[in-house]
């Protein structure tokens, strides 16, 4: 049985729910004959020779992987898209095998300008930030680079720190801290770097920087606003004296919420504090009792560290009754109900659970929950 994470990511509709691909050629022969029961027994015999049942679900992914890697060749994909593919699958197997080594500690990845000198403030709020969340039993996810990257591993240390790296002509070396560590992950791809930072961590800290920070915080803030990411804390931190994510407010507010591009609820999902210690402890109090969350069919399931009394529950359904979907496809009745594990759940059996068929929109009220969940005293 593998290790239990904290973070559990979503999980994206079932193929029946999806509507059928359109556009696509016809698959030509040869790439069709992938899919003989002939050749399937013999993907299936490698599956027993390397130790791996091939009757449960995991085979069955796997048996699916490499019929479409078989199907690439007769596809006519060239040298340059095979060396993508397979250079991607590389790197996220080697990646999660290091991040599989550290499943319990909490993570929290810093995103950051590399060109901040070491005497700018903001230089010194991410080292402050990252000492603050080591000594709370966080580990911190930087890209291994100097600037805010090399803050954010000052602070706790080498041993609380990992470095996901990228491969550029002008910015090849990890900083000092994390360089020769067995937690230092170089990437040739920023799609497959970005996926380790936003599914490995449970929060996201934003610090001043240039177009690669801003990619990075609307990828954090698009994923959890459209429900592809599980909800994390997301804070805006600088350091003393300064106004970037004041001036950044202003522009979502004025540019996006004004010309209706966001939701007003979409605000909420970012948060902005003017000193690391108070964005630590809002990430830190974001898991006093949420603990993480999945989709079963259409119920949305939050799991609880500690179960929550009747009339909180009823006060929380009563306030987000706009999330709740009217009918869904699975038995649960149409409000919040507190109750154990569903049947299709196979980890952390022992926590309470909120549930509820799920709209599938306004995210950001989804985070508004949690707070209140949080809020809320322990049955």
């Amino acid at each position: 049985m593998p290790p239990e994470h904290n973070r559990q990511p979503l999980e994206v509709p079932s193929p029946a729910t999806l509507p059928p691909p359109v556009g696509a050629p016809p698959e030509k022969p040869a790439a069709k004959r992938v899919e003989d029961p002939a050749l399937v027994a013999k993907i299936d015999d490698l599956l027993q020779h390397v130790g791996v049942d091939s009757t449960t679900f995991n085979a069955k992914l796997i048996r699916d992987l490499v019929q479409t890697s078989l199907k690439l060749i007769p596809d006519g994909r060239d040298t340059g898209e095979l060396k993508l593919i397979t250079t991607a699958v590389k790197e996220m197997r080697y990646a999660y095998r290091v991040f599989g080594q550290y499943p319990e500690p909490h993570k929290v990845s810093i995103f950051g300008s590399a060109r901040t000198p070491t005497n700018h403030p903001d230089y010194a709020a991410a080292r402050e930030f990252g000492a603050i969340m080591g000594k709370k039993g966080w580990m911190v996810i930087t890209g291994a680079g100097d600037g805010i990257m090399k803050a954010g591993h000052e602070g706790p240390g080498r041993e609380a720190s990992f470095g996901v790296a990228i491969r550029l002509p002008f910015e090849t070396n990890a900083n000092e801290v994390i360089a020769g560590d067995e937690k230092l992950v170089y990437f040739r791809y920023f799609f497959t770097r970005k996926l380790m930072f936003l599914s490995q961590s449970e929060a996201v800290a934003l610090f001043p920087g240039g177009f690669g920070t801003m990619d990075e915080a609307f990828e954090a803030l698009t994923l959890v606003q459209t429900g592809k990411s599980s909800m994390i804390p997301i804070v805006m931190v600088e350091g003393a004296n300064q106004t970037y994510w004041e001036e950044f407010d202003h522009a979502m507010r004025t540019m996006l919420l004004t010309r209706g591009w966001i939701s007003p609820e979409d605000i909420d999902l970012y948060r902005i504090f003017k000193t690391p210690a108070e964005a630590a402890d809002h990430v830190v109090r974001f898991y006093r009792n949420y603990h993480s969350s999945r989709y079963v069919k259409d119920d949305l399931v939050i799991r609880l560290k500690k179960p929550l009394r009747q009339a909180d529950v009823d006060r929380l359904g009563d306030e987000f009754k706009i999330l709740v979907k009217p009918e869904g496809t699975t038995p649960s009745p149409s409000k919040i109900v507190q109750r154990g594990p569903f049947e299709a759940e196979e980890d952390h059996l022992t926590l309470a659970r909120l549930s509820f068929p799920h709209t599938r929109y306004k995210f950001g009220m989804i985070r508004k929950l949690i707070d209140r969940i949080n809020e809320c005293e322990p049955a």
